[in-house]
């Protein structure tokens, strides 16, 4: 009986010892899921303009030396891109551009244009543990990898390049991968989304440009385009296309957006739509208000004091709306609907625009967006590829395309 005893007590001994069963994991919250998925791949950002913003607050000269590691809030004005800031967004691979205005005389713009492809280089150099200045996905990976962020230089219009072939070869060595064909008026060679058309599209030098930089790995920036330019560009690319920072028309009614019919042929282009962050195009009354105080304005023009007097009166009786974060979100989901969501990414404009939506006030934001999607029930995979896949996909495309046109030898000269 003693022994039954014991092996009870020892049975019950060996119970208690046993390992609890493993209790679950907590739930990551939104906020949690956005920084994992940030940590996992490189966000790419398809347009900033902090090298211009850096040489119109600064100078030129004084831009070149700026530390740009201490604290943003230091600056007058303090703007939206600083080095703790973009860590704190995680940013992880971004399209810096080299933009110069196009009211600039051509050699004076094709001067200007290298000097801020300069500027951006001897930011690299000076900041090497945060920028790597990179050419290829495999280069931006490695980056990455290495906790910097891949840096890629973008001319914002052919006008940068005098729209001639030579140059835009000249760009390419000095590292340009990307290019918008215009900016707010029509180039020699393109229409501009925001004026009236004078090519009716693409002039006949078009073609030669956009087949010139599907051969050197040029990536095709279709933002600030008409949309027959858009189509008619389409016709003609060997490459992926991107839209570096526009978001869809069909949200917005907006000349800088992307109608749907142009969405569904990025989708059977590979190409991508990177949403931007521009209030007036992500928020159909902030558009409207902007349309009727720019009506107002050119009342105003002639009028002296008086007319300034009245379009203060105006905007005092007409508050700005304001744009959300929200509506940022709504746009990517428009265009992951339409396009599919191979074919979204994120093109904030930083620095580029004088305000941002509610939420998304400087750099340091962006998990804010992804944790908003994550809410709405976007997957880790769809996250992963607005982040950063689906742009290094296009990149490795436009690399495969330019291998291969390249062995055909330079395109001649446009007539």
């Amino acid at each position: 009986m003693k022994l039954v005893l014991a092996a009870a007590l020892l049975l019950v001994a060996c119970a208690d010892a046993q390992p609890a069963p493993p209790q679950p994991l907590p739930a990551e919250t939104p906020e949690q899921r956005a920084r994992r998925i940030l940590a996992e791949v490189p966000l790419a950002d398809g347009h900033n303009d902090w090298a211009i913003s850096l040489r119109a607050g600064l100078g030129y000269e004084q831009a070149l030396e700026a530390d740009l590691s201490r604290d943003p809030s230091s600056r007058t004005p303090p703007g939206h891109t600083s080095i703790p800031w973009l860590r704190e967004g995680q940013v992880g691979l971004q399209l810096w551009s080299a933009y110069v205005p196009m009211s600039l005389p051509p050699e004076d713009a094709v001067r200007q244009s290298f000097e801020q492809v300069e500027l951006l280089h001897a930011m690299f150099r000076r900041h090497p543990e945060t920028f790597a200045f990179v050419t290829t996905a495999d280069e931006a990976e490695a980056a990455f990898r290495s906790g910097r962020i891949a840096s890629f230089i973008a001319f914002e219009g052919a006008h940068q390049v005098a729209d001639d072939i030579a140059t835009l070869r000249r760009a390419h060595r000095a590292g340009v991968r990307a290019m918008t064909l215009t900016h707010s008026r029509p180039s020699a060679l393109f229409d501009s989304a925001t004026a009236d058309p004078k090519h009716n599209g693409i002039a006949p030098g078009a073609r030669a440009m956009i087949e010139e930089m599907n051969r050197l790995g040029i990536l095709v920036d279709l933002s600030h385009v008409s949309p027959a330019v858009m189509h008619q560009v389409l016709d003609i690319t060997r490459a992926p296309v991107i839209f570096s920072h526009s978001s869809a028309k069909a949200r917005t009614n907006h000349p800088r957006n992307v109608p749907d019919d142009v969405l569904r042929r990025v989708a059977a282009n590979g190409g991508i739509v990177m949403v931007t962050f521009v209030p007036a195009f992500v928020n159909q009354a902030r558009a409207d208000w902007q349309n009727a105080r720019t009506g107002q304005a050119i009342l105003a023009q002639d009028q002296g004091p008086a007319g300034e007097a009245r379009l203060k009166s105006w905007e005092a009786a007409n508050p700005r709306p304001e744009a959300t974060l929200a509506d940022v979100a709504d746009h990517i989901e428009h265009v992951a609907a339409v396009a599919g969501h191979d074919h979204v990414g994120i093109g904030g404009d930083y620095d580029g625009i004088p305000d941002l939506p509610t939420g998304l006030e400087t750099v340091a934001t962006y998990p804010a967006l992804f944790a908003e999607l994550a809410r709405r029930g976007w997957s880790d995979d769809n996250l992963r590829k607005l982040a950063g896949t689906n742009f290094l996909r296009v990149l490795r495309a436009n690399e495969a395309v330019a291998a291969a046109l390249s062995r055909t030898g330079p395109a001649p000269p446009a007539p």
